[in-house]
């Protein structure tokens, strides 16, 4: 599994997103994503948002993803 492949797949299921994917052993992997779809979601809603582009792949192909999940508001607002 690539960083590539796994931002294509976010994308594909959160067509708004702002992804970037990190990771270089092709198993653990780091995302920060940002999408309006996010508005008035708690974290772990968030989380499972984007666990969902993923499907089987979690667990197994990409062994750990740890997201950062935001809305365009919270990500213009970090400073």
């Amino acid at each position: 599994m690539t960083p590539e492949a796994i931002k294509q797949m976010i994308e594909s299921h959160l067509p708004d997103a702002r992804v970037e994917v990190y990771g270089d052993d092709g198993t653990h992997f780091q995302a920060l994503v940002v999408a309006e779809a996010f508005e008035g979601k708690p974290v772990l809603s968030r989380h499972r948002m984007v666990y969902d582009a993923l499907g089987a792949r979690m667990g197994g192909e990409v062994h750990a993803l740890s997201l950062k999940t935001q809305t365009p508001s919270e990500f213009q607002n970090v400073g």
